[in-house]
């Protein structure tokens, strides 16, 4: 059973960056889809950045060009590195993983495995 858990959220001001990382604990493998998704309070969830097994990635149009998704299969860890923060990208962030090598997206009803999640706050 793998275990997801995120850290690296918090607190900036707009223009900032964070870096957000999940570690995964048990079985994840190297060609498992993994991505991440941002939910506000009382808002759907929604695709941010998948990493496909192959190495390819997709974004939703409101991240791409100022996030990056990353992986470093050594350490069981998915990345998301975010720049240019926005208010708009204040949420709480969820790691997600599924064992097959394809990326649906955005589409967090085909993900077996969720983190806690973590919480991102960008003020204007």
């Amino acid at each position: 059973q793998a275990q997801l858990v995120e850290s690296g959220g918090g607190s900036v001001q707009a223009g900032g960056s964070l870096k957000l990382s999940c570690t995964a604990s048990g079985y994840i493998g190297s060609t498992w889809c993994m991505g991440w998704f941002r939910q506000t309070a009382g808002g759907q969830r929604e695709g941010v950045a998948v990493l496909g097994g192959a190495g390819s990635t997709t974004y939703s149009d409101s991240v791409k060009g100022r996030f990056t998704i990353s992986r470093d299969n050594a350490k069981n860890t998915l990345y998301l590195q975010m720049n240019s923060l926005k208010p708009e990208d204040t949420a709480m962030y969820y790691c997600a993983a599924r064992p097959r090598a394809s990326c649906p997206f955005p589409a967090p009803a085909d993900y077996d495995y969720w983190g806690q999640g973590t919480q991102v706050t960008v003020s204007s």
